[in-house]
């Protein structure tokens, strides 16, 4: 069944999902909707309504009625509200990530992990009256004080994807909502769940209403937040081709944008690495949520002669993954989240195949006993990948990994430097001075020295480079604190320092 499959009226015993619009559940009326997997069984779960440009007007009428009172909420009091919604987020734990498993498909255990990286930035973002503080200079010159203010934008809207249903719309609303904007946020539509849930628990930790909305929907959700004209800024995660149209509309439309595209990550072994971490490593990153990480590594740079003892010690590892269902506790990787993107990446291990690299570890036909109408794809290993082939230049976005060979150090920096995305990157070795030379010369916005996932914590910022970002900010962190604020310079005098007569000089200290 299609993952873009519409229905025009309720057919099914499943449950209609709504839109959350000024602090409260609204039914849609588009009449448009789209079927929510649980990819573990291949059944539907629920229906997702698809937003009518007019309900995504009255998610942004909300929030424009509500910036002007929360705006002037001193920032100590939005702290507070956050600190309550980090504690009922504590409180939910479970229930969230269980959430993200069932709509998504990974498994339980890294759900739960997905939940504490979202509540780490909502911890970041009770530091806000911190984080607000500006710079003054007393007496400038003439009696005249300069300092800055941070202030919101307005609305604001975040455009999120299906591979981080929590995690990643957290990366952007505790952040704004802490800098005094108002948040419409439109997610992915296969696994909406966890947003309408992120959106109760704000309204229960006391946020006002409007300031945080939820409307779900496909492109003319999308193109309707692009083109509003009370839409300040956008924030948006997912594919490469998606991120470049939403920055060319968004700035087009005069909207501050962020939108962090694609990625192909890969993991440089040198002879010298320990080989038993960096087997371990690869199996996480590259097949840890089926590979549908923007952080997944899904090239292993092998140096030198350490390739073949890599294959060896890899083809065991990719065979014995134990894939299930992702509230099975044994299981290490779980389904793909939908039946059309689990074609999608089988059609890049046939190009894979055709265009003659090496199948080592075949995931194709993989069933899972009790689970046999699930989207499930066993690991797949690639040797001998060449730099021309589609399964090397391309986001596959599954649990593919190929392990390209190279002779040298300067042959897999060159090797990295010359993809165009540059989102992530590892390197694995036990020289001090390769490690240097390695975080200096790569030209990648995210290095790992023996880390495989270097995701920044949250009072850091995450972010790529070249093709894996469009704009000038990375996500959350003081990057974010940036990117959801104004600067705002001033210089004040007062009637008694003002010398007589006009002044026809530019001022200066004297």
């Amino acid at each position: 069944m299609s993952e873009t499959h519409r229905s025009e009226a309720p057919e099914r015993a499943v449950a209609d999902l709504t839109h959350f619009i000024n602090g409260q559940a609204l039914e849609a009326t588009s009449g448009r909707f789209a079927d929510v997997f649980n990819p573990a069984t291949g059944a539907v779960s629920a229906r997702v309504p698809l937003a009518s440009v007019a309900e995504v007007d009255a998610a942004v009428a909300a929030a424009q009625a509500a910036f002007p009172a929360w705006s002037e909420t001193p920032p100590i009091k939005r702290a507070r509200v956050l600190f309550k919604f980090k504690e009922l987020l504590d409180r939910h734990h479970d229930e969230l990530a269980e959430l993200v498993t069932r709509e998504h498909g990974k498994v339980f255990s890294d759900a739960k992990g997905e939940v504490m990286r979202g509540i780490e930035i909502v911890e970041f973002a009770c530091g806000i009256p911190n984080l607000l503080k500006t710079d003054f200079t007393d007496q400038i010159g003439g009696g005249i004080d300069n300092w800055n203010l941070r202030q919101p934008l307005g609305v604001v809207a975040g455009v999120t994807p299906f591979n981080f249903p929590m995690m990643v719309p957290c990366w952007m609303f505790p952040v704004a909502l802490a800098c005094g904007n108002t948040f419409v946020l439109k997610p992915s539509e296969r696994d909406p769940s966890a947003s309408l849930r992120l959106a109760e628990l704000l309204k229960e930790a006391g946020l006002p209403d409007g300031v945080f909305n939820v409307v779900h929907g496909d492109k003319v959700a999308v193109d309707a937040l692009l083109a509003h004209p009370d839409i300040a800024a956008l924030s948006f995660v997912g594919s490469t081709p998606i991120a470049e149209y939403i920055y060319t509309e968004g700035t087009k439309h005069g909207k501050r944008v962020q939108a962090l595209g694609g990625a192909k990550n890969h993991l440089v072994v040198m002879p010298d690495a320990d080989l038993d971490q960096a087997v371990d490593a690869l199996i996480g990153a590259a097949y840890g949520s089926a590979g549908e990480r923007c952080m997944a590594i899904s090239v292993a740079v092998a140096v030198g002669h350490i390739a073949d003892e890599l294959i060896e010690r890899l083809t065991p590892r990719v065979k014995a993954l134990n894939i299930g269902d992702g509230m099975n506790e044994a299981s290490e990787m779980g389904p793909l989240v939908t039946a059309a993107h689990r074609t999608k990446v089988q059609g890049y291990i046939d190009a894979g195949i055709a265009s003659g690299a090496k199948l080592v570890v075949d995931g194709r036909g993989h069933t899972v006993v009790g689970r046999e109408d699930g989207f499930f794809l066993g690991g797949t290993l690639f040797d001998d990948v060449k730099t021309d082939m589609s399964i090397y230049r391309e986001e596959i976005f599954g649990p593919v990994l190929s392990v390209v060979r190279v002779p040298d150090f300067a042959s897999a920096v060159e090797l990295i430097n010359k993809h165009e995305f540059a989102n992530g990157v590892a390197c694995f070795t036990s020289d001090g001075g390769v490690a240097r030379a390695f975080s200096r010369q790569i030209k990648v916005g995210m290095v790992g020295i023996n880390v495989p996932i270097p995701v920044p914590m949250a009072w850091h910022s995450f972010g790529g480079w070249k093709r894996s970002l469009f704009g000038d900010h990375h996500a959350y962190g003081e990057e974010g604190v940036r990117f959801y604020t104004r600067y705002k310079s001033i210089m004040q005098r007062w009637p008694d320092s003002i010398a007589k007569g006009a002044e026809f000089t530019m001022p200066v200290a004297k």
